[in-house]
């Protein structure tokens, strides 16, 4: 691997781990940002499955945004995966921000769902 992507391993391995220990039992939110798009999943670490999940690759919301990389396309699907885990019954999460800092598209995402109901 090469030196940047051994340091983002590295903080994404920390922020795992200190999640794990303030996480309480509760479902984590993921998020995965790349260049082009933005993916959020719900997961319950103790059954290891995926509850709900939403992406700027998804239908409806590629035909109502610009681009699935800037910050309205990160608050549609925060808003999106909100809904979707209020109507499986979770309402308390905790986030996951991985490699990636809490700025910007990934900031935008969890405020929308924090609007939407999600509590974290």
């Amino acid at each position: 691997m090469s030196k940047q992507q051994d340091l983002n391993a590295r903080r994404k391995a920390r922020v795992r781990a200190r999640l794990r220990k303030v996480g309480g039992g509760r479902v984590r939110l993921s998020v995965f940002r790349s260049s082009q798009h933005i993916y959020a999943q719900i997961i319950d670490d103790t059954e290891g499955h995926t509850l709900v999940s939403a992406s700027t690759l998804e239908k409806t919301l590629r035909d109502g945004l610009k681009t699935g990389a800037d910050i309205e396309a990160a608050k549609a699907v925060g808003k999106l995966i909100a809904e979707r885990a209020v109507e499986k019954g979770v309402s308390s999460v905790y986030f996951d921000r991985g490699q990636y800092l809490y700025h910007g598209r990934v900031k935008a995402l969890a405020d929308a769902a924090r609007e939407a109901g999600l509590q974290f």
